[in-house]
């Protein structure tokens, strides 16, 4: 199995180069050369397999071979007895054919655990048989931050640098990154928003010298790995509903893509979806997109639901990349314009392609609140608003008799005070988190300067001794 970065200038590469990789030379995201195919038999055959059995048998064709079998089962059984649920992501039903696949049982909450513990012990086993070290940089809206930490904290092979928008992340998520006492663990609270964060992600991958200086790795979404390893929940959640032989939908809050390009790729995949529905909040770049076709970032403003609080959508080159028919002239051209001027035109042929996959739409930040009440209230159930936002544009896009699945990614009690502020109830942390809000913090503040931070990194990062 090889790996192609979307911009085509980039040598392509076997999986765990691309793991380690992160974003390929060229600025590009790297995605399979091919995609994995199985049939409705190989899918029926998949019929009641415990959460971790279904992820290697959905996950190994992606490896090419490049891990021994029995170690590539020891690693994700080992990633999922963290999580504090059976079945790992359960499925609720919150109304008539209406279903939340609840991501939020890990060890820090939210739905980015699922791929980050697979993705740590991936890098660690890769880094071990090649004896070498690296450096992880990335950046978060909220939620990555913390499960990328979780995971790598204590590893010895790797160092961790988190940079997160100063004071636009609700308080549990940035206690989940500035409480560690791992000596590898570095939050970094930068002046600006997480586009500005992930601008400078961006610009230290494309420092070449700085990159190769300290053994720079990635564990943002751009991360193949992250992607690969939930496509795995889109075919547990749809075979609980009857696949291969009734079809499902998905709706999905979204802010860089990565979670919703998973399900496209587990449809290409073989696994029958029916519509693949985005769900913006007021930051709704990806909603004005499909409507008019034409990407025009805007400014971000703070909302109840921070990780969708984005303009810059890295997974979306992805998708671009698969609706250009892999042309990757036409990708860089588009992510040229977007360099250039904040926005560019999408071709009508691919534009229309997409709306025949995907619909779109937003929730403002009072359909957003309604929302959680009006859930509690119909079914006794408490949405995160990010979960809510994805509720609300699903109620107005279920128009068939196929069950609708919303990607339920963060637990309630990550976002207390907006929960408490629509419903009037207060969501408690799990007791085996009770203690984080006490916890001495520990993070420095820095501005959006490339410098300041390359600087930061290279002074401690033990790959650059």
């Amino acid at each position: 199995m090889q790996y192609v970065s979307t911009r085509g200038e980039a040598p392509a590469l076997g999986f765990s180069d691309a793991v380690l990789a992160g974003l390929a030379r060229d600025g590009g995201l790297y995605v399979p050369r091919e995609w994995p195919q199985f049939s409705a038999s190989d899918i029926r055959a998949m019929r009641g397999l415990a959460y971790p059995d279904l992820a290697i048998r959905v996950l190994s064709p992606f490896l090419g071979g490049e891990i021994p079998a029995p170690v590539f089962e020891r690693l994700v059984r080992e990633a999922y007895a963290t999580f504090r649920h059976e079945a790992v992501c359960p499925l609720v039903q919150t109304g008539p054919n209406t279903f939340v696949l609840e991501l939020f049982h890990g060890p820090t909450l939210a739905f980015k655990d699922v791929a980050m513990q697979v993705l740590a012990r991936l890098m660690d086993h890769v880094l071990a048989e090649r004896d070498q070290h690296a450096t992880i940089v990335g950046a978060t809206s909220g939620d990555t931050g913390g499960a990328a930490i979780d995971a790598f904290a204590g590893r010895s092979r790797t160092d961790i640098f988190i940079l997160f928008p100063h004071g636009r992340v609700s308080p549990v998520q940035q206690r989940q990154m500035t409480t560690s006492k791992a000596e590898n663990v570095h939050a970094l609270a930068i002046e600006g928003n997480f586009d500005d964060c992930q601008g400078l992600l961006k610009d230290m991958f494309n420092d070449h010298a700085f990159r190769d200086r300290v053994a720079l790795s990635g564990v943002n979404s751009i991360n193949w790995a992250r992607i690969m390893a939930q496509i795995v929940y889109y075919f547990s959640s749809a075979l609980s509903l009857g696949a291969p032989d009734r079809p499902v939908s998905f709706t999905v809050p979204t802010g860089n893509f990565g979670d919703i390009f998973a399900g496209y790729a587990a449809k290409k995949m073989g696994l029958p979806i029916e519509r693949l529905v985005i769900a913006t909040n007021d930051n709704d770049i990806l909603a004005r997109t499909f409507a008019t076709g034409e990407y025009r970032t805007k400014g971000v403003f703070a909302t109840t639901s921070p990780s969708m609080d984005i303009q810059v959508s890295s997974n979306f080159e992805r998708l671009l990349f698969e609706a250009s028919n892999r042309d990757a002239a036409t990708v860089r051209r588009y992510m040229d314009g977007l360099k250039q001027s904040g926005a560019f035109t999408i071709e009508a042929r691919e534009i229309n392609g997409m709306r025949s996959e995907f619909d779109a739409g937003r929730a403002t930040m009072d359909e957003v609140a309604a929302t959680i009440r009006s859930t509690l209230a119909a079914s006794n159930y408490l949405l995160d608003p990010h979960t809510a936002a994805a509720v609300h544009v699903a109620a107005g896009k279920a128009a068939s008799a196929v069950p609708m699945v919303v990607l339920g990614t963060a637990h309630p009690a990550k976002f207390p005070a907006a929960v408490e502020a629509a419903s009037g109830v207060s969501p408690a942390l799990p007791a085996w988190l009770g203690g984080l809000m006490t916890f001495e913090e520990k993070y420095t503040v820095l501005p959006s300067d490339l410098k300041m931070v390359e600087d930061y990194v290279s002074r401690r990062a033990r790959a650059a001794r």
